[in-house]
Order: structure tokens, then sequence, then C-alpha cells
């Protein structure tokens, strides 16, 4: 029954929804817990952006989806990798310098873009907070599961949408 509903286009919708589902879930946590994201907070969010858009061009242009799942799997791997970094800054918070650095929008309207990616990688003080849990489980730490939940659903909607 769920490869039947997963099969076509509905598996690469049901992809793009659930990872604005999760965007929007992060800004409805910074809101209502009135917390301010750090540089990588923002750049797992653009990654599930991206991994979306994805979804959805696999949605509504479905001729390339060997290729499409390729790009898919990458991004869900490069969105695991900023949120292991993430993780691994967190449990390392005591080695961390206490400093806040400077801001995400800051970097990007004053460094060159080498610079900036390479300021917005180390993290900072900022990065390494732990604001809010759920089960036990950081926002990196859930980021890492649904990134590579990501990963493998679209290949197993691959795998299910060109038998042939």
């Amino acid at each position: 029954m769920l490869n039947k509903i997963l099969t076509g286009r509905t598996g690469y919708f049901l992809g793009f929804f659930k990872c604005f589902a999760l965007v929007g879930l992060a800004l409805w946590i910074q809101t209502q817990y009135g917390l301010d994201p750090c540089p990588l907070c923002i750049s797992q969010r653009i990654v599930f952006m991206t991994l979306g858009v994805l979804f959805l061009v696999a949605a509504l242009l479905p001729k390339y989806l060997k290729f499409q799942s390729l790009l898919q799997v990458l991004t869900a791997l490069g969105g695991a990798g900023v949120a292991l970094r993430h993780w691994w800054i967190q449990a390392h918070k005591d080695e961390m310098i206490a400093d806040c650095g400077v801001g995400f929008d800051y970097m990007f309207e004053n460094f060159p873009l080498e610079k900036a990616l390479t300021l917005v990688f180390k993290g900072t003080g900022d990065c390494a907070a732990i604001d809010w849990t759920l089960l036990g489980l950081t926002i990196p730490q859930m980021s890492l599961i649904a990134f590579i939940g990501f990963g493998l659903y679209a290949l197993y909607l691959v795998k299910l949408n060109t038998k042939k």
C-alpha cells in the first residue's frame, strides 16, 4: 500500500512538503522560544530548503530521476555533514571560545564568499549553545537523523519509480 502511494509524483511531493515542514518547525521553535539561530542552524535550513526544491523538481520533471536522486542524496549528505559538524561543536563546547562571533548576514555582506563560508563552518560560541532539546536530542542531532532519512528516502523513491 505504501509503495502504491509513493509511486509517481506523490512521493516526491511528499519529500518536498516534509523538507519545508521541518524548516517551518525550526521557525516555530525559534519564535516560540525566542531563540536566534546560529550560522550552522541557518545553513542546515538552507540545505533542507534546497533538498525540498530538488524533490519538487523531481515531482514536476520526472524524466531524469536517477540523476535527480543523486543530487538529492548528495545534498542530504552535505546537510548531514553540516549537522554532524554542529553536533561536534556542541559536544566540545568546553573547548570552544565563548564569544558569539559575528552574525550570518554580516559574514556574507563583509567578507568574500570563501572567507564567509569558512567562518560559517568554523562555528561560533553561539553554535555550541544547546538551547532546545526534544527527547534528549539537540536540533543538530535531529537534523542529522532527518538528513540521513531523506537520503534513504530519495534512494527508495528512485528504486520504486525506475523499476522496469
